[in-house]
């Protein structure tokens, strides 16, 4: 049966967006939100585990970005499948505009001179100066978004190659090896440079803070890929009801034969 090319580019195009909307939603909040590190251990009701290792104490410290980083290399796995290195590299170029345009507003809007009322609302018992406290978590924000525009498209660029690799290795077969194997790949450089870039070249933390930090954010996004493959399969399910069987193949052909 053949379909008719605007069935075909309307579909594919209503698919592309909401994605992309998916992706970029998630990595802009996550690169919002990575200003702060939180301990895993005290937020679940453990003492830290203070464990002593070649590079120093180890607890579960890791930054609040990576909570939802998991969604936004399975949107881009499930955008390479149906689009192809091409659609990865294509959102990968946007999310990084839209990120660092993001972060000039913000830091912007630390430089404006605040209202007197508004201090002196906020400034309870202890005379918090809650302007002070809005610039210093935003513009610690900037160190991470030099940091993390560096490493997300050098991650994304490479877990697209890994990806397409892997796909051409197994002939298109076994979707969870290729979006699994692609995500522990790209996000052990992701998870590392980062987080030295943002808080070591820009910071003030020791090497031991770094490997340990980033060691955590690397072993979340690890088992997170891990467990969350049943969303892949459940996410290709839902593509191919919407897009219609013969669509949904045209396009993950297309995907795979792209150079």
């Amino acid at each position: 049966m053949h379909i008719e090319t605007s069935t075909l580019d309307s579909k594919r195009t209503k698919l592309y967006i909401f994605l992309f909307g998916i992706f970029l939603t998630n990595a802009i909040v996550a690169e919002i939100v990575g200003a702060k590190i939180f301990s895993v251990e005290k937020t679940l009701g453990f003492e830290p585990l203070h464990l002593n290792t070649f590079f120093g104490i180890w607890d579960l410290n890791q930054t609040a970005g990576a909570l939802n980083w998991p969604f936004v290399f399975i949107t881009s796995d499930i955008i390479n499948e149906y689009f192809g290195k091409k659609g990865v590299k294509r959102i990968s170029y946007l999310t990084a505009g839209f990120i660092a345009y993001s972060f000039l507003i913000i830091y912007g809007a630390t430089l404006l001179v605040p209202a007197d009322f508004w201090l002196d609302v906020n400034k309870g018992d202890h005379n918090f100066n809650i302007n002070e406290a809005f610039a210093k978590i935003f513009r610690q924000g900037l160190g991470i978004i030099t940091g993390s525009l560096s490493a997300f498209l050098i991650s994304q660029i490479l877990d697209a190659y890994v990806f397409h690799s892997i796909r051409k290795v197994t002939k298109g077969e076994k979707i969870w090896l290729r979006a699994t194997g692609s995500t522990l790949v790209s996000q052990l450089i992701d998870s590392f440079v980062v987080i030295g870039i943002a808080f070591v070249v820009f910071g003030n933390w020791t090497i031991d803070q770094w490997i340990s930090t980033s060691l955590n954010n690397y072993l979340y996004k690890f088992f997170s890929a891990i467990i969350m493959t049943p969303l892949i399969y459940l996410a290709h399910n839902l593509i191919d009801g919407y897009l219609g069987k013969e669509l949904s193949d045209q396009l993950i052909s297309e995907a795979g034969q792209q150079e």
